[in-house]
């Protein structure tokens, strides 16, 4: 394949990005920004907002259905980024139906959008698959991947979340998954795996949550924006697949 049939291009592409009123919301804003920079001469992308419950089923194929019917085109460019987590710390204290939601919601219902948008991207050979994941799917949290000696409160260990840590590394895997079974028909499947974001709903800022920053090896927390910077390459650069880009600070997770 020449360079010159290689296609990075999103013009012209329907992209279905879920949790647009969640705690990453400022993510969609910034993926807008970040194509209005990159063409500043074309018209702003037409979009539409879908409202559905993610840790129903019907209601999450329903959402694929609903863009694809609103934009008469098959979704190109698929972004998960639609997660739940209570910050429950001790396993002996998670409700059955608290585990069972956030596995639905993190897990579930990504697997049931990449299922139903898997189709039309076969049949056009191009696609995008990024799932929002987290470092703690890696099987540590805070607690277990920081490098600094600066002991952390209470509040911070409280976001060490035992089943979002199961639905995420769940999430990762089946995404690497997902790269070798699609990479034929030219979609990629990548991830992003962040840990502490600000300018959210969870994580308003440092001084949220004492002790937290200095915890992290840069000192600052993550922003929405850099998030957005890391799904934009996945989505532009096609010879990238099954990779899961841990965007944490210098926090170590190995």
């Amino acid at each position: 394949m020449s360079s010159s049939s290689i296609d990075n291009n999103l013009a012209g592409r329907l992209a279905l990005i879920t949790g647009a009123s969640g705690g990453v919301k400022n993510l969609v804003v910034s993926l807008i920004q970040e194509y209005e920079r990159t063409y500043p001469n074309r018209q702003p992308p037409r979009s539409s907002v879908h409202k559905a419950d993610l840790s129903d089923v019907e209601e999450t194929l329903g959402l694929c259905e609903e863009a694809k019917s609103v934009h008469e085109k098959p979704v190109d460019i698929l972004i998960a980024n639609a997660g739940f987590g209570r910050r429950i710390t001790d396993i002996e204290d998670i409700p059955l139906d608290v585990f069972e939601h956030t596995i639905n919601v993190n897990l579930r219902a990504p697997f049931l959008l990449a299922k139903s948008v898997a189709g039309g991207m076969k049949a056009q050979r191009w696609g995008r698959i990024v799932f929002i994941s987290s470092i703690s799917g890696y099987g540590v949290g805070l607690n277990g991947c920081r490098t600094s000696p600066t002991p952390l409160d209470a509040n911070a260990l409280s976001y060490i979340l035992r089943d979002y840590a199961a639905s995420k590394g769940g999430l990762t895997s089946m995404m690497k998954n997902l790269s070798t079974r699609l990479a034929e028909y030219n979609i990629t499947a990548n991830d992003v795996s962040p840990a502490m974001i600000g300018e959210t709903g969870l994580l308003p800022s440092g001084d949220s949550v004492p002790g937290l920053v200095d915890s992290i090896p840069l000192g600052r927390l993550g922003t929405p924006q850099e998030v957005a910077n890391v799904v934009t390459m996945f989505c532009t650069t096609g010879y990238i697949t099954g990779q899961s880009v841990v965007l944490a600070g210098g926090l170590n997770h190995k």
